[in-house]
């Protein structure tokens, strides 16, 4: 059984969040920065949401606020939906499919942040895993067994 803590072993476990209380501005300043399109919104070590793009076009922009006057707790993903390290890749893509999102912070046995995971990771992850095949079969087929 693969576990997700194996995706954050090969792509690491960097994770790139903000405060509840910096400006919609801050957080898109800070994902661009980054190269990302979500960060995970902490407080005292504690996840209480997401802020992601999707935010930004949603509750923002849609609804013509100020990036520079509105705070991420108002824009926020307040309903966050996370998975354990060890828990099975397969259940964590069933999960994003299910609920429609592309991001999911990663917690271990005691309730803390360890990771950030998204769809394209699961992806990757699944692309590798058929590559290797391939190549097994490949060898097989040929004779370099």
């Amino acid at each position: 059984m693969n576990q997700v803590r194996q995706i954050l072993e090969r792509k690491g476990s960097s994770i790139v969040s903000i405060r509840p209380h910096a400006t919609v501005l801050e957080a898109a300043a800070r994902m661009n920065e980054h190269q990302v399109g979500a960060l995970v919104v902490q407080e005292n070590e504690r996840v209480v949401g997401m802020f992601t793009e999707r935010d930004v076009l949603r509750r923002v922009v849609a609804e013509r606020r100020d990036p520079a006057e509105t705070t991420v707790d108002l824009v926020m993903t307040r309903d966050v939906i996370c998975c354990r390290d060890s828990s099975d890749i397969d259940e964590a893509r069933s999960l994003l499919m299910q609920k429609r999102i592309r991001h999911l912070p990663v917690l271990d046995d005691d309730d803390r942040l360890v990771g950030l995971i998204s769809i394209g990771d699961l992806n990757a992850w699944q692309l590798d895993g058929h590559e290797i095949k391939i190549q097994h079969l490949e060898a097989y087929i040929y004779g370099r067994v």
